[in-house]
């Protein structure tokens, strides 16, 4: 079932930039990302952390690095968008 209001903005460069970008903020922050997927319009990713973290400390460095990244790589943002993700996740 496909979702009209999607549109195709990962590709597998920017994926593996955003992977990267994942793992290094990981690094930093001293949890692990464990699996890395994607798709043409979002991500999974599993994470492993300490209880120290809160999901949504982690979750804002992920968003905010990587989002940066992408746009220093040159890559396109959503069409009619202003920012590369969404404010939700699960």
């Amino acid at each position: 079932m496909s979702n009209q209001f999607r549109k195709a903005v990962l590709f597998s460069e920017s994926l593996s930039l955003i992977e990267t970008s994942f793992r290094a903020v990981g690094q930093k922050m001293n949890f692990q990302i464990l699996e890395f997927n994607g798709e043409a319009d979002h991500i999974h990713s599993l994470i492993e952390f300490p209880p120290k973290l809160s999901i949504s400390q982690i979750v804002n460095s992920l968003k905010g690095v990587s989002s940066r990244r992408y746009g220093q790589a040159g890559f396109p943002k959503p069409y009619g968008k202003d920012a590369l993700w969404s404010p939700s996740y699960f």
